[in-house]
């Protein structure tokens, strides 16, 4: 979901990587409709394995508590955004979740323009 508001809002300004230490074989179905809610496609996205390169070649890394399981390198900005985790829960659980990534990832795409 953060990837999708990321490509959304932050458009030409940003490249979007999205990765995870442990990445499922599929995106979430019910995140896939809540975004659709929000008039943002994910349904073709699949999983990727977050890789040293990947951190590497990112200038800010947003982790979500994989805590020691993310590659960390200097010179990167880090940030850890503490959310519910949508695995298993039903469209109604999984909305809130959606605002707050929305919120995060406004944020963040207002903190990228600031500084460019």
């Amino acid at each position: 979901m953060a990837a999708g508001f990321l490509r959304e809002l932050g458009g030409d300004l940003v490249e979007v990587r999205s990765a995870g230490t442990q990445p499922g074989d599929r995106v979430n179905p019910v995140a896939v409709d809540a975004m659709a809610e929000v008039g943002i496609d994910i349904s073709q996205n699949f999983p990727h394995r977050l890789t040293d390169d990947a951190v590497k070649a990112s200038d800010y890394v947003i982790t979500m508590g994989c805590g020691d399981a993310c590659p960390y390198f200097p010179g990167k900005t880090y940030l850890d955004w503490p959310l519910n985790d949508p695995a298993g829960q039903g469209l109604e659980a999984v909305r809130p979740i959606r605002d707050e990534i929305r919120e995060l990832v406004a944020n963040l795409v207002d903190e990228i323009k600031a500084s460019s």
